[in-house]
């Protein structure tokens, strides 16, 4: 089975969509606080296919290092730039995992071009069926926290 690819659709993204996800990333990472973290962003392609891709970041005080090459890196900005665009993938979620003793999980979905929180049930719902039970157990469920949406 090959690899899920980012959305490519026929016409250019608007700047606008860029700008919006360079503003989600960075009002998400300070909200998700210092640690290391998962990001797991899934979307559904209107073609059928679904496009799921990670990231790991480590934020701190002074900086945020990615844990990926820069291709990696660049592939999630152009999911979810796609995503907050809406033209070519629609109910996008996007989970982060804080590593810690016991993992603190919380997330976002994706409507009107901006991330809105998951509520805690739904969330576990989700990660129960995608994880199983007893997995889902090791899991502290948080409510995300809301991003100031760019005006």
């Amino acid at each position: 089975m090959s690899e899920p690819q980012p959305p490519r659709p026929s016409a250019p993204v608007p700047a606008s969509a860029m700008g919006r996800a360079l503003h989600a990333l960075t009002a998400l990472l300070p909200a998700l606080g210092e640690g290391s973290h998962e990001l797991n962003l899934t979307a559904d392609h209107r073609d059928g296919a679904v496009v799921a891709i990670s990231l790991n970041v480590n934020v701190t005080a002074e900086s945020v290092c990615v844990d990926h090459p820069a291709d990696e890196y660049m592939r999630f900005f152009t999911v979810l730039t796609f995503a907050l665009e809406q033209s070519t993938v629609h109910d996008v979620t996007l989970i982060a995992a804080t590593r810690a003793d016991r993992p603190c999980v919380c997330g976002w979905e994706i409507r009107e071009g901006w991330l809105h929180p998951i509520d805690a049930a739904d969330l576990r719902s989700t990660v129960t069926a995608h994880l199983g039970p007893e997995e889902a157990a090791s899991l502290v469920i948080c409510s995300a926290p809301v991003l100031r949406r760019p005006r």
